[in-house]
């Protein structure tokens, strides 16, 4: 693809970036056959493709409307247009840029603006968004129905295993997560200690920064990395052997800090170091002897692969393997490459399409007749879970009840 970037923002490292992604792309045509907003929509504007020719323009200083933004408002950032893509275009990098200029060039309605400014007020920070679930879980028998099926039931904190173990790595708790599932790094701690693994938690390290910089506020969402960073920082000179990470979605993002910070001078070693020692769950325990972990028996399964794993950290399959390997019997998901409709805040900013995608991927789960759903990222969790006629959870809680 041939580029006349304005001169100015070529002159940057974001508009270089741009500039290269722009020009590996050769119009084939064939990421369209795996979005799943061009699949609900059949609009070439709502394909990878129309996206890219739209941020192109963007990007030359062409005239940009609300239409524009609606478009790239649209899409989920699944990657499942890279994973297709012959010629490696990174298209998630892309729309980010993207969806950075357009929120200075292009004012959004005061109720968009609010909304968006209310969820990064709140989702990024556990006390928070911890206050406001559970004022949410109180008040929800006077809920509407299609709010009340959003919020899901409280669940009690459990205690984690007293450990201590020669191997040490770092947890990642997250935002949301502590308060809607506390149980996931709980289990996990439980599992990895029964293979001689500690887990380190440390308070000071939250919210990975995919809610701000996904939402066009990069700047706050570098901040959180670099509050991350601080906090792993003394562990992981004092040996901590890696960073686990529980939710997909976060380990996507963590995973690209050394990229996202490589020109800030304080951060740019550091973070590459972070990056390349943090790993999906699923990662850690593909490197483990299993033997000593209870096989499964009798439980049939569907596994929801996350766009955040299966595309973003190139990772498809990693869950099921484990899982095979213990004995869940695990059936087949038709389209297991489309995403569920969470997509971080999308399923909030975007609810229509949101929800069109999740009755077509319970559908597809539900289909083999499983009597659990598994998945490996919160969001797609919570999704599911108030839509699913069956039960759905972390696929390590599984493998923890197992285990038990």
């Amino acid at each position: 693809m041939q580029t006349q970037l304005s001169e100015p923002f070529l002159a940057t490292a974001q508009g270089q970036e741009a500039d290269a992604i722009l020009r590996t792309c050769v119009h084939c045509g064939f990421c369209n056959a795996t979005c799943p907003t061009y699949q609900l929509l059949g609009d070439e504007l709502d394909g990878p493709r129309g996206r890219i020719y739209l941020i192109k323009s963007l990007l030359e200083d062409a005239e940009v409307t609300r239409t524009t933004q609606l478009h790239l408002d649209r899409c989920l950032s699944c990657r499942a247009c890279e994973t297709t893509c012959p010629s490696g275009v990174q298209f998630g990098r892309l729309a980010d840029i993207g969806r950075d200029v357009i929120e200075q060039r292009v004012k959004r309605p005061w109720r968009e603006r609010l909304l968006r400014r209310l969820l990064r007020m709140f989702i990024p920070y556990p006390a928070r968004f911890a206050a406001v679930l559970r004022l949410a879980q109180w008040f929800k028998p006077l809920l509407p129905a299609h709010l009340r099926k959003s919020v899901p039931a409280r669940q009690k904190s459990v205690a984690w295993p007293i450990t201590d173990n020669r191997r040490r790595m770092l947890i990642l708790d997250g935002c949301a997560q502590p308060a809607l599932t506390p149980n996931i790094n709980a289990a996990t701690a439980r599992v990895l200690d029964k293979l001689n693994i500690s887990l380190i938690r440390l308070q000071n390290a939250g919210c990975c920064g995919a809610i701000s910089y996904h939402l066009g506020a990069h700047e706050e969402g570098l901040n959180f990395m670099r509050r991350n960073i601080t906090a792993w920082w003394p562990h992981i000179e004092g040996g901590a052997k890696a960073i686990v990470i529980t939710a997909s979605g976060c380990g996507s993002l963590v995973k690209e800090y050394g990229h996202l910070l490589q020109h800030d001078p304080d951060y740019a070693e550091k973070a590459a170091r972070v990056s390349a020692m943090t790993h999906d769950l699923s990662e850690v325990l593909a490197q483990q002897d299993l033997s000593v972990l209870k096989p499964a028996t009798g439980k049939k399964i569907a596994c929801h692969a996350p766009c955040s794993l299966q595309h973003a950290q190139k990772l498809p399959g990693a869950a099921e393997d484990i899982l095979g390997k213990l004995g869940f019997e695990l059936t087949n998901v038709p389209d297991a490459h489309l995403c569920c409709g969470s997509a971080g805040t999308y399923s909030i900013l975007q609810q229509e399409l949101s929800q069109e995608l999740l009755k077509n991927k319970l559908t597809a789960l539900q289909s083999g007749g499983p009597d659990c759903i598994v998945t490996a990222n919160i969001g797609c969790l919570t999704h599911m879970q108030g839509a699913s006629r069956i039960p759905v959870k972390h696929w390590i809680e599984l493998v923890d009840a197992a285990c038990a």
